[in-house]
């Protein structure tokens, strides 16, 4: 079954703002070997794919929209970009909303591209993330 083309220019919010602990800085920038990560400095920015953490929660909400009709176990990730705005620190209490920008079919498979603003609860914008997900088409 294909994504549903109805979803495209709708948008996806986590359910609850995220506050970011430094505990969880510290433990993702020694998982991607972050530089400083090991030496114990506190209170620095988080390692740039951070953002990730937080945009896939509301891209998850995409995922689940049974009117989205995404096949995960069919799902592939094509490609990630992100735009940096301001650094992302142990206190920002995060909010994330996922557009879906646009619904396409290619050669027997859907793809789907999602925009993801992560900001601050008080509106100050940190990052926008874009992904390109693949969901194989059933010969695949």
């Amino acid at each position: 079954m294909a994504v549903n083309p109805a979803v495209e220019g709708r948008t996806y919010s986590i359910p609850e703002p995220h506050v970011v602990t430094q505990d969880e800085l510290d433990a993702f920038a020694a998982a991607v070997r972050s530089p400083g990560a090991s030496s114990g400095a506190t209170s620095q920015a988080a390692p740039l794919t951070f953002a990730v953490t937080i945009a896939q929660r509301a891209e998850a909400e995409f995922m689940v929209d049974p009117e989205a009709n995404v096949d995960f176990s069919r799902l592939v990730h094509g490609e990630e970009g992100f735009t940096y705005y301001a650094p992302i620190v142990a206190g920002d209490e995060l909010a994330a909303t996922t557009k879906v920008r646009r619904v396409r079919s290619a050669g027997g498979h859907d793809m789907v591209t999602l925009e993801t603003g992560v900001e601050t609860t008080a509106g100050e914008p940190r990052v926008t993330t874009t992904s390109v997900v693949v969901i194989r088409g059933e010969q695949a």
